[in-house]
């Protein structure tokens, strides 16, 4: 830090980002849900992160006619082609946005840090790294709760209730054919119940451990115990294949600059993220409310 009178401007930007980026693949909640976090330094653009290529066009099924007018044979009245008619493939743009945004705004004083600047840099970019996966983490919950295409209500946590919930969320997910697992992030009083319900035994072949409280799978889920400040208030379970969300976050600067109200430096930062899904994915997750019994 010293002697940077030439250059009164350090910048952090990649090795925030790749604070942000270890730290998040460590500490994220919602981990099988998510694609791989999307990390950009030095970004420009102010409102689109990136862009994806969606497709709309239905597929149609049709039958080849053999029709001895068909296809331009005999007096060419009957279908133009056998192939039935042509559907026309087109993809569009659609632009993905950031909805919020990320800083950091903090003062290293010589005389009272106690520590050498740059090794207290990196510490509080960690821990700034730290915490700003937490608020991620808490957006990304809420983001799956505001565009989960089904909702549920769990009345009580009765075992005879939670029973008919995951017999009917199977039917559903057979009926939509997903191909890949289904993890359910729950909250503890939840995921509590289904491992005290009486019918998880071994002789049905349950892996339920009551020492650790531990059961991997209900009903062909995955369920993943979840810290309940990472689910909205009043959603007691999210249920979502895996993969199918993409978190994004673009630094635009991370930077110390000479302070002139004090001895030392201003640890400055200043991202924004966002998250993203598929609309023909939204179908596919479904959040359970009610109230914590």
């Amino acid at each position: 830090m010293a002697g940077n009178q030439n250059n009164p401007v350090r910048r952090y930007e990649k090795q925030y980002a790749g604070m942000l980026q270890t730290v998040f693949g460590i500490r994220k909640a919602f981990a099988k849900t998510l694609a791989p976090i999307q990390i950009l330094d030095g970004v420009q653009e102010n409102a689109k992160a990136f862009s994806v290529k969606t497709n709309a066009t239905p597929v149609v099924i049709g039958t080849y006619s053999t029709g001895e007018n068909d296809g331009g044979f005999g007096d060419g009245s009957g279908a133009k082609s056998r192939f039935g008619n042509m559907t026309e493939v087109k993809y569009d743009n659609a632009d993905v946005e950031y909805d919020y945004t990320l800083s950091i705004h903090e003062g290293l004083d010589r005389y009272t840090v106690n520590n050498d600047l740059d090794a207290a840099v990196a510490d509080r970019l960690k821990l700034q790294s730290e915490a700003q996966t937490r608020q991620m983490n808490t957006k990304i919950g809420k983001f799956l709760a505001e565009n989960a295409g089904k909702t549920e209500a769990l009345t009580d946590f009765e075992e005879k209730t939670i029973k008919s919930l995951f017999n009917k969320l199977d039917a559903y997910y057979t009926d939509l054919e997903v191909a890949v697992d289904i993890t359910v992030y729950l909250r503890s009083e939840l995921h509590s119940a289904i491992v005290d319900m009486a019918s998880n035994t071994s002789a049905k072949g349950s892996s339920v451990s009551i020492d650790t409280n531990g059961l991997l799978k209900y009903k062909d889920f995955i369920l993943e115990k979840t810290p309940s400040k990472y689910l909205p208030t009043g959603t007691l379970a999210v249920f979502s294949p895996d993969g199918i969300v993409i978190p994004f976050v673009g630094i635009s600067t991370a930077r110390t600059i000479e302070a002139t109200e004090f001895d030392g430096v201003k640890l400055q930062a200043a991202a924004k993220g966002g998250t993203y899904i598929l609309d023909d994915n939204k179908k596919a997750v479904v959040k359970v409310t009610g109230t914590v019994v």
